[in-house]
């Protein structure tokens, strides 16, 4: 009983930490309760997703992360484009609402 205390606070540490990032917060709760420490850690590392510059598809005009290869909405295959620190961010990050 001990145990599934323990692995269910590893797992809100990790779900907690993915979420402040911008990722889903069920899967990191996930990885955090299989892997105790190594899941709240590999949260940590990852990238923070609200923090990645955006393009818009041509096809469709979806607002998708500059590192899809692909657009989530139509399907049509986008070209590369070096990243810039002038491009938009993401919606709801705090330079978006200017904070």
């Amino acid at each position: 009983m001990e145990l599934l205390v323990i692995l269910f606070f590893f797992g809100l540490s990790a779900g907690a930490v993915a979420k402040i990032k911008g990722s889903s917060f069920a899967l990191w709760f996930l990885i955090g309760f299989c892997l105790p420490f190594f899941g709240t850690l590999a949260a940590l590392v990852t990238r923070n997703e609200r923090d990645v510059d955006v393009r818009a598809c041509d096809e469709c005009g979806n607002v998708v992360a500059i590192h899809v290869q692909v657009c989530t909405r139509c399907g049509r295959d986008l070209d590369y484009v070096e990243p810039r620190g002038d491009l938009e961010p993401l919606q709801g990050s705090p330079q978006a609402s200017g904070g």
